[in-house]
């Protein structure tokens, strides 16, 4: 864990860490970056960006990876974890002047071993489609800013398609264009389609095909990231005013909402299997949405910053049926000891057992496991693990479980204090479950997380161990238990905003009573958010707004805590770290996973590979200088 308390240790740079599969090495050999390897001046730059594509070479070596560094943009082959990267030759790099790329995208579904389709969004907020491999630049969207001035923020291939992409603003609004349609001599001119609840969706009014086919505009502040569900039918939008926002692509129908606990949310991702959506932003926290109940399930405390990127693991996260995997260790004795001593509290780390799951209505598996990961300001980077005792709460609970903040409901929860005072980085694999049972049992929470923290003690569920109670006891509103609301769906017929055969029509609808209850009392202005400092833009109008509006910001704030939007601290689970380690001298800004490895990058432009347990392969000789035994570099 990053050691707290300061000191030379607190500085040193991680090259390795232990998780439960086992140990995750960096490979210096595998660093990518531009030719020279100077460290990147960053002062006022764009994030560094990395974009991967698998062009389904037949060597084997098919994977090219794409990275910008300020002005500059490189495409290269990916070695990975087999070979070291050979920076002395880029299959392209660009140099641009007056613009700086901010983000890029691959289309796989075009993908070839002679041609590839990349999106980058620029600074002035122009999109160009180029060909890295043929070296070619085919065409420039808003070329003339006549659509938008503002900044790319975000910029995706629609799922499925080989001509459709979305393009995110700082403005705060979506545009959706197609590579074949020209974006016109003049400004375009919208026609409403759709309207809801802080959202708007325009169409382009235009006698030919133009660009954009539609604007989206999606609260306040800028849009700074979108992430489209892996069935491509939802988008979610993560929004400098707080909001993350879940839409039903094809019909612009908003499915759900939720608040972050404090500034803008910046990232944004979901679960392979579209269950889940994790958010993270300036609050430093990392949030679990519920897709099937549309409320928050969990909070995880381990940055000590904004929180830039987060990402799930598609390997490593599992659903299992079987017998509970090893590491799932502790007695039922053991539990139910804790239990006696505090009946009231979270129910947090734990499984359950093979015959609750049985005779459960949905038929859960027996093993659910989630993995996460995030990286942030603070240059640490976070995993995470979801269980089942944070997923499915209402069932009936055996076995303890490490790695997940228990909270007693003998320690009363701390008022008026923030999610972002320090505290421990989770704890170590060896000691994880000692500090679950002191904590639960004594009341004292000192060996899980320092005293200032909230405590987590009022989880609904928890005074009622049968389950089937009210998600949030704060907003009045009632609901059945998750498997309820999972099974019960109602299907209906959408008018699909895009005319095109490739995404579906019909959009499921979830019975969530809570969260649709809840929004029809709040006012509209509940959506009213202060800029956070670090987004304003120079002009001084934006921050004469910024300032007046403080305090309505403040007000609609304190509305929205406490409901279904925003669960304060103490009523959901509080997630610790499976590892925290500081990776980095600069703020981080990627983070991907990959089949074999993991892969970060910094601001400084360093792309950097670690190589999942096993996975080191031919590099692991090479590496030996930069491995000391105590995994960091001094």
């Amino acid at each position: 864990m990053a050691a707290e308390g300061g000191g030379k240790e607190m500085n040193e740079i991680k090259t390795q860490f232990t998780t439960r599969e086992g140990v995750y090495k960096l490979l210096t050999h595998s660093e990518y970056s531009r030719p020279n390897r100077v460290p990147f001046n960053s002062q006022g730059s764009n994030p560094v960006k990395v974009s991967f594509v698998n062009v389904n070479d037949q060597s084997g070596n098919g994977d090219r990876i794409c990275f910008n560094v300020g002005r500059e943009l490189y495409f290269y082959i990916y070695k990975g974890v087999r070979k070291a990267a050979d920076l002395s030759k880029p299959i392209d790099k660009r140099i641009y002047k007056g613009t700086q790329p901010t983000c890029h995208d691959f289309n796989p579904l075009t993908a070839t071993a002679e041609s590839v389709s990349l999106l980058v969004g620029f600074s002035a907020g122009q999109v160009q489609l180029i060909d890295p491999i043929k070296k070619e630049t085919s065409k420039l969207f808003n070329e003339e800013r006549l659509i938008d001035k503002s900044r790319v923020t975000c910029v995706r291939w629609v799922p499925g398609s080989e001509s459709l992409f979305l393009v995110a603003h700082s403005s705060g609004s979506m545009y959706l264009y197609n590579v074949e349609n020209t974006c016109g001599t003049t400004a375009p001119h919208y026609q409403l389609l759709k309207q809801g609840e802080n959202y708007a969706v325009h169409t382009c009014k235009s006698k030919s095909a133009r660009n954009p086919l539609l604007r989206w505009t999606v609260g306040e502040g800028a849009l700074n990231e979108f992430a489209f569900s892996p069935d491509g039918k939802f988008l979610a939008c993560a929004s400098q005013d707080g909001f993350l926002r879940v839409f039903g692509f094809d019909a612009a129908e908003l499915h759900g909402t939720m608040k972050s606990y404090f500034g803008g949310l910046l990232c944004v991702c979901w679960s392979p299997d579209g269950r889940y959506i994790v958010a993270g932003g300036e609050d430093d926290l990392v949030t679990v949405w519920s897709f099937l109940d549309c409320r928050v399930i969990a909070r995880g405390h381990g940055h000590k910053s904004w929180v830039s990127v987060v990402a799930f693991d598609h390997c490593t996260t599992s659903v299992e049926d079987g017998d509970l995997p090893a590491e799932f260790s502790g007695s039922d004795e053991d539990f139910h000891e804790q239990n006696h001593f505090s009946a009231g509290r979270d129910r947090a780390n734990s499984s359950h057992s093979r015959l609750s799951k049985r005779n459960s209505t949905d038929s859960r598996p027996v093993s659910v496991t989630y993995r996460f990961g995030s990286v942030g300001q603070d240059t640490q980077l976070c995993l995470w693990d979801l269980t089942e005792d944070i997923l499915f709460p209402h069932l009936p609970l055996s076995r303890t479980r490490t790695h997940t903040n228990v909270m007693s409901a003998t320690s009363p929860p701390a008022t008026g204090q923030t999610p972002t005072l320090s505290t421990t980085t989770g704890s170590g694999g060896t000691n994880g479950k000692d500090n679950l049972s002191n904590s639960s049992t004594s009341g004292n929470p000192t060996n899980s997380l320092p005293g200032t923290l909230p405590r987590s003690n009022s989880l609904p569920h928890s005074s009622n161990p049968a389950g089937g109670s009210t998600p949030n006891s704060n907003t009045g509103s009632s609901n059945s238990s998750s498997s309820t609301t999972a099974t019960a769906t109602t299907t209906t017929k959408a008018n699909s905003i895009i005319d095109s055969a490739f995404i579906a029509t019909s959009v499921s609808k979830f019975a969530t009573l809570s969260l649709h209850d809840s929004r029809k009392e709040r006012h509209e202005k509940d959506h009213k958010r202060n800029h956070s400092m670090g987004h304003i833009s120079s002009k001084s109008s934006d921050k004469l707004n910024q300032l007046s509006s403080s305090k309505t910001a403040k007000a609609d704030a304190a509305k929205t805590l406490g409901t279904t939007l925003c669960p304060r601290m103490e009523e959901v689970p509080l997630l610790e770290p499976l590892v925290c380690k500081k990776i980095a001298h600069e703020r981080l800004t990627v983070l991907i996973f990959l089949e074999d490895c993991l892969v970060t990058a910094c601001q400084e432009g360093f792309v950097c590979t670690w190589a999942r347990p096993g996975k080191v392969g031919l590099l692991s000789s090479q590496n030996n200088p930069a491995n000391s035994p105590s995994g960091t570099v001094v």
